[in-house]
């Protein structure tokens, strides 16, 4: 039976966050870019970490751990080591060049080494691991509202999305941090204030009198098989360094104010994400001790096929209905916080990378908004329905890290570190090759086949026990060395004429250096057959930012052509 004092309470709650995020909306000074993806870069250490462990802290991070829990134990429940560790590595490695260079999104480095048209190309992983992460969490409402209040699955996780890109739209980052911090208060709110009734009622129903959470047939701990090691240390590796290339979490890092502030921030929120795994682990440990059978209201067994709803049902079955609500209202929160990031993370690279930098330089500010406005919801939307046709939570939060752990961790570190020696060519190599070997490894939970079957293939479970995304991710960063490396040596080495076949625009001054050669000081015959005087010196002072009458370069992502000029990596077109 539907509760409706329950769903009357769900309907205040996502009104009040939506008004909050109205609210913060209105601080914001402009339309500008910085304004409404970075709050201005004007967010201070505290309210940080809040928001980025709100961010983090998702329902897919807190049902998930709880279903990881009960169903493998301990040994297997890698999402918050894998994602806490995540951002102490991402602090040690980006947050200094990152915030140097003044990016504002997580795409614009690749924009400036390749170009807006093949650094483009990256938003597709970014995207997919956002939908992804977006879509587990909204997936862990949906479960706990069908359980708790018998709300029908598709209306709990259609108005959820609604109401999370509602106030997304009304104030950008400014309402996705202000209500972040709400959102947070409530999840610790609710997860403490139910476990001590969950843990106390659970005495009554266990599966025998003198059972504790140290006896053997409960065995919360887990374990690995040997011929599990290297899924298992595979799958720690690609949370963590999978956990790295998110926009969601560079937003925060490139938000604060001060670079110390960013590395506080990082190191803080995953001491604070460990800590709120704690609790929701306790709930899948409860989940395996209760005799689900003896508990009169539900009088049947309780399996794994479904896990998924371990949390909701520890707070129906084992707390007063009024301290139900409170636990919901700590998923609900989780859920809102980080739905509301992956949305306006995606959206802010459309707009700018995708629509602006590739298609749209002079689009002006409104329509910029507005691009955004239509991005949140048709990503909002495209997370909705692969919310509402998933099975399984916790594999929706490992698989939002798949993609961007093969293809964009790599990606990241080389163009990061190695700028001087990737190119274009290397980047369009890595990129497919990445992709490849990973679709052919395949993912049966969405329907792909295992085309390459790698060393230790499992034939009855149908699964692979080789690292094969590990692998796949070591061979897309090598190729990319590789071919860049390679590239370079053609074109600088004349093997192949820059002018005719770098057809990316990868070696600019390549392309100068010979129509100076060439052609400095003498007479150019043009196809009418008219002798004129040409130099290439203002092209050559062009790209040395010494003059701009020719060729405007842009020295950051904020600046744009004038009137039409060419920008620096099209120099191919001379």
């Amino acid at each position: 039976m539907l509760d409706w004092y329950g769903l009357a309470g769900i309907i205040i709650f996502y009104t009040f966050v939506l008004a909050i995020g109205v609210w913060a909306g209105t601080k914001q000074k402009n339309n500008g870019e910085e304004e409404v993806m970075l709050a201005g870069r004007n967010v201070g250490l505290f309210v940080g970490v809040l928001t980025l462990t709100a961010t983090w802290v998702g329902g897919g991070y807190i049902n998930g751990t709880a279903e990881a829990l009960f169903t493998t134990g301990l040994a297997w429940c890698q999402v918050p080591i894998g994602y806490s560790m995540s951002l102490i590595v991402g602090a040690i490695l980006f947050v200094k060049p990152m915030r140097e260079a003044n990016y504002i999104t997580m795409l614009d480095p690749f924009q400036v080494k390749y170009g807006n048209r093949i650094g483009g190309l990256l938003f597709l992983p970014a995207l997919c691991g956002d939908v992804f992460w977006i879509a587990s969490v909204l997936a862990s409402l949906g479960a706990s509202l069908t359980v708790i209040l018998e709300i029908s699955n598709f209306w709990s996780v259609t108005i959820s999305t609604v109401f999370a890109a509602a106030y997304t739209v009304a104030g950008g980052l400014y309402s996705v941090t202000y209500t972040d911090v709400l959102q947070l208060i409530l999840i610790v709110i609710g997860l403490c204030l139910s476990f001590p009734f969950a843990v106390h009622n659970s005495e009554q129903y266990l599966k025998s009198p003198n059972l504790t959470i140290f006896s053997p047939e409960v065995d919360w701990i887990g374990h690995v098989d040997s011929q599990d090691y290297g899924v298992w240390i595979e799958s720690l590796l690609l949370l963590v360094f999978g956990g790295i290339p998110w926009q969601a979490y560079f937003q925060r890092v490139l938000s604060l104010r001060s670079t110390k502030s960013a590395y506080y921030l990082s190191v803080l929120s995953a001491l604070f994400c460990i800590l709120m795994a704690i609790p929701a682990g306790a709930f899948g440990i409860i989940a395996r001790m209760v005799d689900w059978k003896s508990i009169p209201d539900y009088g049947k067994d309780f399996n794994t096929t479904e896990s998924n709803s371990v949390l909701p049902l520890v707070l129906r079955e084992l707390c007063p209905n009024w301290v139900a609500f409170f636990g919901l209202g700590a998923v609900t929160a989780a859920v809102m916080s980080s739905a509301d990031a992956g949305i306006l993370s995606s959206s802010s690279m459309f707009t700018r990378n995708i629509y602006k930098l590739s298609f749209r330089p002079k689009a002006s500010e409104n329509e910029l908004i507005w691009v955004l406005r239509i991005a949140i919801a048709v990503i909002a939307s495209l997370a909705c329905l692969i919310a509402l046709t998933s099975s399984s939570i916790y594999y929706l939060s490992v698989l939002c890290s798949d993609i961007v752990y093969v293809i964009l961790f790599p990606q990241l570190i080389l163009v990061i570190y190695w700028d001087k020696g990737v190119n274009g060519y290397g980047c369009l190599s890595a990129y497919f090759i990445g992709l490849v070997l990973r679709i052919l490894g395949g993912e049966p939970g969405i329907g792909l086949p295992q085309i390459i079957k790698y060393p230790g293939y499992d034939v009855a479970t149908q699964s692979q026990k080789f690292p094969f995304k590990t692998f796949a991710m070591l061979a897309s960063g090598i190729i990319h060395v590789i071919v860049s490396t390679l590239a370079a040596y053609v074109f600088r080495n004349n093997l192949l004429s820059p002018d005719r076949w770098d057809v990316l625009g990868a070696f600019p001054e390549l392309h100068i250096n010979r129509i100076e050669k060439e052609h400095n000081g003498k007479e150019l015959r043009t196809k009418e057959g008219i002798v004129m005087p040409r130099s290439n010196k203002p092209i050559a002072e062009a790209v040395k930012g010494t003059r701009y009458s020719d060729v405007t370069i842009i020295s950051t992502l904020d600046q744009s052509p004038p009137d039409g000029s060419v920008v620096a990596h099209e120099f191919s077109k001379f």
